[in-house]
C-alpha cells in the first residue's frame, strides 16, 4: 500500500520527502491548539496548499487516524485543531 495519494505522487521519488514533512506538520500540531493554515505554514516552514494535505493524511488510518477539527472563523478563515490518538507516538 503507497503511504501518500495523488496523480502525480511516485513513491520512490515522493516518500522521504512527504514523510519529513508530515513530521513537521504534526509536531506543530500535537499542542492541540487551533491554528489557521498559515500559522502552520510558518511553524512548519511548509506551504499552505502542503499543511492542508498533511491534515488531511493526518486523518487516514495510515496516519493514525488523528482527529482534525476545522473550526469556521469568517469568510473562508478556519482554525484547525488536531488531537493526537493514542496510537501519537507510531510512526506517521
Amino acid at each position: 500500500m503507497e503511504k501518500f495519494d495523488g496523480s502525480d505522487y511516485k513513491p520512490e521519488r515522493d516518500d522521504e520527502r512527504l514523510d519529513k514533512q508530515i513530521d513537521r506538520v504534526k509536531k506543530v500540531c500535537s499542542s492541540g491548539v487551533p491554528m489557521t493554515l498559515s500559522m502552520i505554514a510558518t511553524l512548519s516552514g511548509d506551504p499552505e496548499a502542503s499543511v492542508s494535505a498533511q491534515l488531511r493524511h493526518l486523518r487516514k488510518e495510515k496516519h493514525g487516524s488523528h482527529i482534525v477539527d476545522k473550526i469556521h472563523l469568517s469568510h473562508g478563515l478556519y482554525l484547525y485543531k488536531v488531537t493526537l490518538n493514542d496510537r501519537s507516538n507510531a510512526s506517521t
